[in-house]
C-alpha cells in the first residue's frame, strides 16, 4: 500500500470517529426538561441536547444538561427540600412531645380536680360546722396548688405552713373563753399561741407527711410537663437552623448533579448518602448525648409516679388534714392550758363550764381513701404510653440521617451515583457529631467552629436533666438560659436568668411560724445576678455537672 492509500485510510478512521464523537456529545436532555419542569420550574433556556458544562460551579464539568441557571436553582431547592425533610422530622417528634404532655397535664390535673371535688363532698359530714368556717382555706390551698403547678413562683411548702398556721389561728379565735372578735386578740397571743402549738405537735403527724409527699409529687410533676414542653422547643429549634453552603453544595452534588449527567434514574450511594447527611448535621448530631441524659431522667420520673400512685397521693390531701384537724380537736384541752400558761389570757381564765363546751363538740370523723382498679389501671397505661413513645425517640439525633438517607439512596453498592458517574462510592463512612468530621470527603466542616445556636440548645439540654434529676430528690431548681451578650458585644454567649441558679422566689403570706419544715428548701440567691455573662456561664456549667 501507498502512501496515499495509507493517508486516506487514516483519514476516514479519523472522520469516522470524529463522527461518532460528536453523536456522543449530542444526546438528548429530553428527560432532564421533564424532570426540570415536573418540579415546576420554566424550560426557557434549558438545553436540548447536551452542552459542554465548564460553566458548571457544584457539578462535575463534562458534558451536562444543565446551565448556570439550572446548576443554581436546583442548589437552593436541594437545600430547602432537606430543610423541609429536618423540619418534618422534628414536627413529628414536637408532637409526640405534645400529646404526651397533653396527656399527662390532664391526667395530673383530673386527679386534682377529683380530689378537691371529694374533700366538697366529704368534710361538711366529716367535719361539720369546722368545714363551713373553713372552706375557703381548703379552696385556696387547691388554688395554690394548681398555680405551682401551672408554675407559680410560689412556695408550695409556705402554702401548707400557712394553712396550718391559719386552722389553728381560727381555733384558737373559736375557743372559749375568748372572745369571737379578732380585734380582741393580740397578734403576740396568737403567734405565741401558733408557736405552742407547733411545739405540741398539735395537728400530729399529718401535716408532716402530707408535705413529704405532695411537695415532691407536684415538684416531680411540674418539672416533667415543663421538661416535656422544653425538649419540644429544643427540637423545634435546632430543626430551624439553616444549612451551611458547604453543605449546600455537597447536597446538589448528591441529588441533582445526577440528573444533569443524564443518570437522573440512578439513586446515590447509601455511604455517599450518609457522608454527605453526616456532614451537614455534624452539629445536630452532637445533641445526641444530652439528648439521651434527658430522656433517661423523664423515664426515671414518669417510673417514679407508679408508686404509691399520683391518685393516692392526691387523695391524701383531704385524709391528712381530716387527721390532723382531728388530732387537733384531742389535744384541744391541754392545749389551752399551755396557752394560758405561756401565753395569758386576752380575756378571762379557763372555768369547767367552758372544758365541758370543748368536750361536747362534735367529733371528728378521718377519711379513708382506697384507689380503684379504674384509676390504677390508668395510671399504669399513662406510665407505660409515655416510657414507650419516649424510648421510641431516645436515638433520634443519630437516626435523622439514616431517616434521610433511607429514601434517597440505592439499594445496590454498584449501580448508584457516587457523585461522579455510575459506580461504587470508595470512602469510608464517617462518625457521628462535628469532631468525627474532620476528614469527610463531601463536606467542608470546620471542627472548630461550632454551631452556637445549637451549642445553646445542648445546653438547655443539660439544664433540663439536671433540674429533672433534682426534682426526683424533691428539691426545686429552677435554671433559665437565655442568649446575651459577652464581653465583646458578638452575642453569642450563653447565661442565665439574673443568676447562674435561678431559684423560684417564694412568696410568703406572712411571716408566721412553719409547721414541721423539712431539709428540702428551695435554692435561694440574688448574689449573682450583677456578674457578666461568662462568669454565669462558666458557673452554671459547674453547677450542673456538680449535680450530676
Amino acid at each position: 500500500m501507498d502512501i496515499k492509500a495509507t493517508v486516506l485510510l487514516l483519514s476516514l478512521a479519523v472522520a469516522v470517529l470524529s463522527a461518532d464523537s460528536v453523536g456522543s456529545k449530542a444526546r438528548s436532555c429530553a428527560d432532564v426538561r421533564q424532570f426540570y419542569s415536573g418540579k415546576g420550574f420554566t424550560l426557557h433556556g434549558v438545553p436540548q441536547t447536551e452542552i459542554s458544562g465548564e460553566h458548571l460551579r457544584v457539578c462535575p464539568q463534562g458534558y451536562t444538561c444543565c446551565t448556570s441557571a439550572m446548576e443554581e436553582t436546583l442548589l437552593g431547592l436541594s437545600r430547602r427540600e432537606l430543610e423541609g425533610l429536618i423540619r418534618e422530622a422534628g414536627r413529628s417528634i414536637q408532637a409526640t412531645l405534645n400529646a404526651q404532655y397533653r396527656s399527662f397535664d390532664t391526667y395530673f390535673l383530673e386527679l386534682l380536680d377529683g380530689s378537691e371535688r371529694w374533700l366538697e363532698a366529704e368534710f361538711p359530714e366529716a367535719l361539720g360546722g369546722l368545714y363551713e368556717r373553713n372552706a375557703g382555706l381548703f379552696r385556696e390551698l387547691y388554688a395554690d396548688l394548681r398555680r405551682f403547678y401551672r408554675g407559680s413562683s410560689l412556695s408550695l411548702e409556705e402554702a401548707l405552713d400557712d394553712l396550718w398556721t391559719r386552722l389553728l389561728e381560727r381555733r384558737i379565735k373559736a375557743t372559749p373563753n375568748i372572745t369571737m372578735a379578732t380585734t380582741s386578740v393580740s397578734d403576740d397571743f396568737l403567734e405565741c399561741g401558733v408557736k405552742q402549738g407547733e411545739l405540741m405537735k398539735l395537728f400530729g403527724e399529718a401535716p408532716r407527711d402530707l408535705k413529704a409527699q405532695l411537695v415532691r409529687t407536684f415538684i416531680t410533676a411540674r418539672a416533667f410537663t415543663q421538661a416535656l414542653t422544653s425538649a419540644g422547643e429544643v427540637v423545634r429549634k435546632v430543626s430551624q437552623v439553616p444549612l451551611s453552603s458547604e453543605c449546600n453544595r455537597a447536597l446538589m452534588k448528591l441529588v441533582y448533579c445526577g440528573q444533569c449527567r443524564g443518570l437522573g434514574d440512578l439513586k446515590p450511594c447509601t455511604d455517599y448518602c450518609s457522608n454527605v447527611i453526616k456532614g451537614c448535621l455534624a452539629n445536630q448530631a452532637d445533641l445526641q448525648p444530652e439528648w439521651e441524659i434527658l430522656i433517661d431522667a423523664l423515664l426515671q420520673v414518669a417510673a417514679s409516679f407508679g408508686f404509691p400512685g399520683l391518685d393516692a397521693i392526691l387523695f391524701s390531701i383531704p385524709v391528712r388534714i381530716s387527721e390532723a384537724l382531728l388530732s387537733l380537736q384531742e389535744n384541744m384541752a391541754t392545749f389551752r392550758s399551755k396557752v394560758w400558761q405561756a401565753c395569758g389570757s386576752p380575756t378571762e381564765e379557763p372555768t369547767e363550764s367552758s372544758g365541758t363546751e370543748e368536750r361536747k363538740r362534735r367529733s371528728i370523723t378521718v377519711l379513708h381513701y382506697r384507689s380503684s382498679s379504674t384509676v390504677s389501671v390508668q395510671l399504669e397505661v399513662q406510665v407505660s404510653d409515655v416510657s414507650s413513645k419516649l424510648k421510641e425517640m431516645q436515638q433520634f439525633w443519630l437516626q435523622l440521617p439514616v431517616a434521610l438517607c433511607k429514601s434517597k439512596a440505592s439499594s445496590s453498592r454498584d449501580k448508584c451515583w457516587n457523585g461522579m458517574t455510575k459506580a461504587r462510592y470508595q470512602p469510608d463512612v464517617m462518625g457521628d457529631g462535628l469532631a468525627s468530621q474532620i476528614n469527610n470527603p463531601e463536606v467542608d466542616v470546620d471542627i472548630t467552629k461550632p454551631d452556637m445556636s445549637i451549642r445553646q440548645q445542648i445546653m438547655q439540654l443539660k439544664i433540663t436533666s439536671s433540674r429533672l434529676l433534682t426534682a426526683l430528690s424533691g428539691q426545686d431548681v429552677d435554671f433559665h438560659v437565655y442568649v446575651c451578650d459577652d464581653i465583646s458585644g458578638s452575642g453569642s454567649g450563653l447565661c442565665l436568668e439574673q443568676s447562674c441558679i435561678h431559684s423560684r422566689v417564694s412568696i410568703s403570706k406572712g411571716e408566721r411560724p412553719k409547721y414541721y419544715p423539712t431539709e428540702n428548701k428551695r435554692v435561694r440567691g440574688t448574689a449573682n445576678q450583677g456578674l457578666p455573662c461568662h462568669i454565669l456561664l462558666l458557673l452554671s456549667l459547674t453547677s450542673v455537672l456538680l449535680r450530676r
